[in-house]
């Protein structure tokens, strides 16, 4: 029988299909959503009171108590939410759109039967999914310009835009490879099937392979989001402003105490295990419900 264009798991000779043990041959890439979602619920209470008590004894002999510094985390607490976090949220939404729309192209280019298309996509997927994301960042940056004139329109092009694309091209990366193993985990029989209906590829591809990934793809794609939420702070070495250079803004704007770092970079901790554990949660429970039956 003959080899599907594309797919690197050749066609079997028999009607029968055996199950491959996906999980022990390659690293488990939920470790660090397992580990949030297995953590109980009471630990962001946990941690609000050691940040309580851990500065009290810290810093008992400091003028600038420990009631003060909690006391203007308070006075900044909406700015740093609405002006901070929600920004980050934002960033992140945005850069995950933009990845996983190159990502779903980039990962279809790598089942391509045209070896040119495919070896390409295979060397930017490489490239992105193993290069650290604040070289990355760094990279974008400096290489795309600050403004760009369009028909004598000038267009600025703000620092915040930059931090977004540059967030997205590991995404991308690491999107493209949950959507070719996604394809390439259908049995090849369906590929065959198909083919001896008359069906060309790419209607093979839209109407019979991609409606079964999409359940396959969904609990990766949303780790995949926790963890690019979970890097938007990076943003802040670019100057960026979200909510961890905000928190330094205030701090600097609160006399630059000490007393300080606890409670607002605590604030930016609890914020960002508020919002990723549910991720954290339901991406295991998606994972289970979804999991194939061998």
């Amino acid at each position: 029988m003959k080899r599907i264009p594309g797919l690197n798991a050749p066609a079997q000779g028999m009607a029968v299909l055996k199950p491959f043990n996906v999980a022990a041959h390659s690293p488990d890439s939920y470790l660090a959503t397992r580990w949030l979602a297995s953590l109980p619920w009471w630990s962001p209470f946990a941690l609000m009171a050691l940040m309580v008590i851990w500065p009290t004894l810290a810093y008992a002999q400091s003028n600038y108590s420990t009631g003060e510094a909690f006391g203007a985390l308070w006075r900044w607490m909406p700015f740093l939410l609405w002006s901070g976090f929600l920004f980050n949220v934002l960033i992140s939404v945005l850069a995950m759109a933009i990845g996983t729309v190159a990502g779903a192209a980039l990962g279809l280019a790598q089942i391509s039967p045209l070896k040119p298309l495919r070896y390409a996509a295979w060397f930017i997927t490489q490239l992105f999914r193993n290069s650290p994301w604040l070289v990355l960042l760094f990279i974008v940056l400096l290489a795309l310009p600050f403004e760009v004139t369009i028909f004598g329109t000038t267009i600025r092009i703000p620092d915040w835009m930059k931090g977004v694309f540059g967030l997205s091209l590991p995404v991308m990366a690491n999107i493209s490879e949950v959507v070719r193993g996604a394809v390439q985990s259908v049995p090849t029989a369906q590929w065959e099937a198909a083919e001896s209906l008359a069906f060309n590829r790419r209607q093979i591809l839209w109407q019979i392979i991609l409606p079964q990934c999409y359940k396959r793809m969904l609990p990766p794609w949303m780790n995949w989001y926790a963890i690019l939420t979970m890097a938007t702070p990076l943003c802040s070495l670019l100057g960026i402003e979200e909510i961890i250079t905000l928190s330094r803004q205030a701090m600097e704007a609160e006399d630059n105490h000490p007393e300080l770092l606890v409670p607002f970079f605590g604030f930016a901790l609890v914020m960002f295990f508020i919002y990723c554990y549910p991720i954290a949660r339901l991406t295991m429970r998606l994972e289970r419900k979804f999991a194939v039956k061998l």
